[in-house]
């Protein structure tokens, strides 16, 4: 157990410091590359909860498909790729202050509701042939509804970024 703390703590550690250059670097593609090391924590995270499948599907859907799009998105919108000093302001402190005071109700929030409230060691943990057969027999209709979307956002995407 001890070692399982130690391993969440250097991830959330590496999230938290590549959370934090999400939003404070200049350059939007090291930008983008931090979220990577986010999103690849959060998976990393699933896998100490032994949900294999829910890290895999981090992997593949955050990692391998909305962070391409992301940079995608940065190279057909000719976006400026190098360090930009126009998109910085003056309300760092503030922001500071706002950040500090939510963690601050958000934490007594959480503690009011949950308190000492632990957690049972039998979690019912679905595997994943269940989570396949959930998707693929009870929820195969929305499943499809939103493959149909992503398609036409797909479509939608290339026919705006073609008009030239």
């Amino acid at each position: 157990m001890i070692a399982q703390n130690l391993i969440f703590g250097a991830i959330a550690g590496a999230m938290g410091l590549a959370a934090i250059r999400v939003v404070t670097t200049k350059n939007i593609v090291h930008a983008a590359l931090y979220l990577v090391v986010v999103l690849a924590g959060v998976a990393a995270i699933y896998v100490l909860l032994a949900a294999e499948f829910t890290a895999a599907a981090q992997v593949l859907v955050y990692i391998g498909a909305i962070l391409v799009l992301f940079l995608f998105g940065i190279m057909l919108t000719r976006a400026p790729i190098g360090t930009t000093t126009d998109l910085d302001n003056d309300q760092r402190g503030l922001a500071v202050v706002v950040s500090i005071f939510l963690l601050g109700v958000l934490g007594a929030v959480l503690n009011d509701a949950f308190g000492s409230t632990k957690l049972a060691a039998d979690t019912g943990v679905q595997r994943t042939a269940e989570v396949g057969n959930s998707i693929f027999q009870d929820y195969v209709i929305p499943f499809e509804v939103i493959s149909v979307l992503l398609l036409a956002s797909l479509v939608g995407a290339v026919v705006i970024a073609r008009r030239d």
